[in-house]
């Protein structure tokens, strides 16, 4: 089996939401009501590289707990003379549990990076990764602040269905935080830890965190701006340590519910 890259296939797509049913502000148990759509679209770069890329997610409430979404990603280097469909992944989340301002969710997904890579074939069987998710997140959403936590497994391989060989698993751990200072501003902190489990792996693992300012431009509308940097850990003959990652990322985000 081809060893993996440990940048998660998660890292590909943005992570987002609403706060209440049917409005949209970045909250991380958003939840759209049944028959609603929504979509979330990031337009991102780097200041230590010249990629630019576009992510877009889309969703459908099928009931008022349980919705299904898709996520895809481009990006483009040096004037596009670098050019790649980064990935594609296919979601559901159920609300399993909804008690006030108390939630809990379950999370399943599945993703293909990259679809289509630059001068690489479509989908190239030594080139594409795939990867199985599952896991929970919850919390508690309040007038004004909402706190959710959330755990996840991947297991990702080179090909779809053979769980039987090693690949790579990994473990996810996140916390995000709200605070909506009126019908208009908000501001999100994202701080998570994702580390491999495998005893092949070089590197252990990643803290990564993101700040976010979001505007409501109604209930069912908002664009914001984000930044984000990652620590990693490293192991080198025998010794170990962790280094911040040069420069961040930047981009904004606008989203939707209809």
């Amino acid at each position: 089996m081809k060893k993996l890259a440990l940048t998660s296939l998660l890292a590909v797509f943005a992570i987002s939401g609403a706060h209440a049913a049917n409005v949209i502000d970045g909250n991380p148990l958003y939840m759209p009501e049944q028959n609603h759509f929504y979509s979330v679209t990031t337009l991102g770069s780097h200041t230590e590289d010249s990629v630019y890329s576009a992510g877009e997610e889309f969703g459908y409430g099928i009931l008022n707990n349980w919705a299904i979404n898709v996520e895809t990603a481009v990006s483009e280097d040096n004037a596009f003379d670098n050019m790649s469909w980064d990935g594609m992944r296919f979601g559901t989340t159920f609300r399993a549990l909804d008690l006030g301002g108390w939630k809990a969710d379950l999370m399943a997904s599945y993703a293909v990076s990259p679809v289509w890579g630059d001068h690489e074939p479509w989908l190239d069987k030594d080139y594409t990764g795939y990867e199985w998710m599952a896991g929970v997140r919850g919390g508690f959403v309040a007038s004004n602040w909402t706190v959710a936590g959330r755990a996840l497994f991947e297991y990702s391989n080179t090909e779809s269905f053979n769980w039987g060989d090693e690949g790579m698993h990994a473990l996810v751990f996140g916390l995000t935080g709200q605070y909506v200072f009126d019908s208009n501003w908000s501001v999100l902190a994202d701080i998570a830890y994702r580390g491999l489990t495998d005893s092949w792996a070089d590197n252990d693992g990643e803290w990564t965190g993101e700040l976010a300012v979001n505007y409501n431009i109604d209930a069912t509308k908002y664009v914001g701006l984000y930044i984000n940097g990652a620590m990693d850990h490293w192991k080198d003959n025998g010794e170990k340590g962790w280094e911040v990652e040069d420069g961040f990322g930047y981009g904004v985000r606008f989203g939707i519910d209809f």
